[in-house]
C-alpha cells in the first residue's frame, strides 16, 4: 500500500515507470466522470447493502440466539450462514438465475441495475452481519434484560433501552464489515448488473484490459485515506461505548 500510494504521485503515464513527482493524477480523477460516476454508484450501494444486512442480521441474529427451539431453526441457520461457504461465482450465478426467473414469470425486476446489485450484496452481508451481532447478542448478560421487565418495561422497550446500547459496537462492526464487502465486489456484481449500473470495482477491472493509469493509483489512496479514518473513528467509538457499559455495569452492582 505506501508503494502505492507514492506511485500514485508519480507523473509518468505508465504505473511501472518513476518519471518524478506531480499531482496531476488526482486532477485527472476527478475530472472523469466516469471513474466520478462509478463511485457514486458503488457508496449507494454499499450504503444501502450494509444498512438492511444490518437490520435483517439482527432480526436472524435475535431468531437465533434467543429462540433455541422452533420447527425449521436447522434450515433456518444453514440458509443464513450458506454465503459464507459458498463461492462468489456460485452466488453471483444463481442471483442472476433467480432474477431472470422472476422478471419472466411476475415481470420483476424488469431489468438488472443497482436494485439487483443492492439486492445481491445484501444477500450475502446478511451472513456476515449475523455472524458478527449474534455472537456478541450470545455473550450479553440476559439478567439485565430480566431485570428492565421485572421494572415494568415492554420487552420492546427493554430491547431498545437496554439490549440495543450492548451490542451497538457489534451493530457498528457489521455495518463497516458489509459496506466494505459490498464496496469491494466485483464478481457478484459483474453478473447482476445492467447498463448504467457499472460499480466502481468493475470499472476498475475493466480498466485493466486497456492499460491502468496512475489515477487508479490516485483513486486506491484516497480509499485507503478515507477508510483509515473510518476505521480510527469507529475503533474510537466502540472503546467509549464499551467503557460507557463498563462504568454503568459497576454503578450497577454498587447500587
Amino acid at each position: 500500500m505506501v508503494v502505492l500510494i507514492v506511485y500514485s504521485f508519480n507523473s509518468s503515464r505508465l504505473v511501472t515507470v518513476w518519471a518524478g513527482w506531480s499531482t496531476k493524477w488526482y486532477g485527472e480523477l476527478f475530472r472523469d466522470e466516469q471513474i466520478m460516476n462509478a463511485v457514486g454508484r458503488s457508496l449507494q450501494v454499499a450504503f444501502y447493502s450494509a444498512s438492511t444486512a444490518v437490520v435483517l442480521g439482527m432480526l436472524a441474529s435475535i431468531v437465533i440466539v434467543r429462540f433455541r427451539r422452533f420447527r425449521g431453526r436447522t434450515l433456518f441457520s444453514g440458509m443464513i450462514t450458506a454465503p459464507l461457504v459458498m463461492p462468489d461465482v456460485i452466488i453471483g450465478l444463481s442471483m442472476l438465475l433467480l432474477f431472470v426467473a422472476m422478471a419472466q414469470s411476475i415481470g420483476w425486476p424488469p431489468q438488472r441495475g443497482l436494485l439487483t446489485v443492492w439486492i445481491a450484496h445484501t444477500t450475502f452481508c446478511v451472513a456476515y452481519s449475523t455472524v458478527v451481532i449474534s455472537s456478541r447478542l450470545r455473550e450479553m448478560d440476559q439478567s439485565l434484560e430480566e431485570a428492565a421487565l421485572d421494572l415494568g418495561a415492554t420487552p420492546v422497550r427493554a430491547f431498545f433501552l437496554v439490549t440495543l446500547p450492548i451490542i451497538a459496537p457489534s451493530i457498528l462492526s457489521a455495518w463497516l464489515l458489509s459496506f466494505t464487502l459490498s464496496l469491494d465486489d466485483v464478481v457478484i456484481a459483474s453478473f447482476v448488473t445492467g447498463p448504467g449500473a457499472t460499480t466502481l470495482p468493475i470499472e476498475v477491472f475493466s480498466s485493466v484490459k486497456l492499460g491502468v493509469t496512475p489515477k487508479i493509483n490516485a483513486l486506491a489512496t484516497i480509499i485507503i485515506g478515507v477508510v483509515s479514518l473510518v476505521a480510527f473513528g469507529s475503533w474510537y467509538v466502540s472503546r467509549r461505548i464499551d467503557e460507557r457499559n463498563r462504568a454503568a455495569a459497576r454503578m450497577a452492582a454498587e447500587a
